[in-house]
């Protein structure tokens, strides 16, 4: 893969837990395919689950399973790990990957803006949102996240297996 690929490690702050040693990972410019192509190779690598759409505009995390965004048109202005975060931006042909308790929300988006998202073995996602009553219950969930068994793009020897040592 000819790509750069961000890593961002974000800290906890008592109502967005983020990931205790995982980071966020943004591979830059990595997805250039058709959507129906991107999901067929994901799934290959056991990310499914799918769906295209947008990033909530609000802040919120998902404490049992990990998550991709691949950016399939427009760019937009992420806030990764809650109020106290990092703003990221990202465009077409970008791909995140958000391990679980990462907070994201969209902050600003083109009107093309769209994602098409996916979670490893096709778990299903719940959705919290910085309540102080989520918290300690996120805490003991996001460890029990399933790890990947490959990277979304490139099967078990891609990136993915090093940068969160799971190789």
């Amino acid at each position: 893969m000819n790509t750069s690929i961000d890593r961002i490690l974000l800290e906890e702050d008592g109502y967005y837990p983020n990931h205790p040693f995982l980071p966020a990972l943004i591979y830059r410019q990595a997805v250039d395919m058709p959507i129906d192509e991107s999901e067929q190779l994901f799934k290959k690598h056991r990310w499914s689950n799918t769906w295209v759409g947008g990033v909530f505009d609000y802040h919120h995390y998902h404490s049992r399973t990990h998550e991709i965004l691949a950016l399939v048109e427009g760019s937009a202005r992420l806030k990764l790990g809650g109020p106290n975060g990092r703003t990221v931006d990202v465009k077409k042909g970008d791909l995140i990957i958000i391990p679980a308790g990462v907070a994201h929300k969209n902050e600003w988006a083109t009107d093309d803006f769209q994602v098409l998202a996916a979670y490893p073995f096709g778990e299903s996602f719940d959705l919290k949102t910085g309540d102080k009553e989520e918290y300690e219950e996120a805490l003991s969930q996001i460890p029990d996240a399933p790890a990947p068994a490959a990277d979304p793009l490139l099967g078990e020897n891609g990136p993915l297996m090093e940068l969160w040592n799971r190789s």
